[in-house]
């Protein structure tokens, strides 16, 4: 008698290609959101980055700097700003961003172009004394702009 080997050992592949299609399936989902709110993030990311731009740009007494992340209505003068600045310093220290929240873009999702967030600063001389700052931001010229008088 002749020893047969069975065509199939009993094994399936239907399990291994069913976990791997919902492997796939799972991926594609997470790239697919992660691909719809990159509009929105860049927009919030823009807000922020003028927020913590134009008080970076006041603590160095960079004018110029300052008008890139100020709308033109807020931008004012050099020697009026400057001035404003170096009182503010002298009377409570440096200005800090300690967070910059609740931003929302007015106008959808990619064709907004103003926003308002709450901008959390605080200062030198009371690091404990958090301003919650609302403030106003403008797209200008392609890049978001704080647009407060506030600020």
């Amino acid at each position: 008698m002749t020893d047969q080997k069975p065509d199939s050992d009993g094994a399936s592949v239907t399990p291994f290609l069913a976990a791997l299609a919902i492997i796939v399936l799972v991926v594609i989902v997470i790239g697919v959101m992660s691909w719809a709110n990159s509009d929105e993030d860049a927009l919030h990311e823009g807000v922020v980055r003028a927020a913590l731009g134009q008080n970076d740009a006041l603590q160095r007494l960079d004018y110029e700097d300052f008008r890139t992340y100020t709308c033109a209505q807020q931008a004012g003068t050099e020697a009026e700003v400057l001035a404003r600045q170096r009182e503010s310093v002298a009377e409570k220290g440096a200005r800090y961003v300690g967070n910059v929240l609740e931003v929302k873009v007015d106008g959808g999702k990619v064709d907004g172009d103003t926003a308002t967030a709450n901008v959390v600063y605080y200062f030198d001389n009371d690091k404990d004394a958090m301003i919650d700052t609302p403030t106003e931001f403008v797209l200008e010229d392609g890049s978001w702009r704080v647009c407060s008088a506030t600020s």
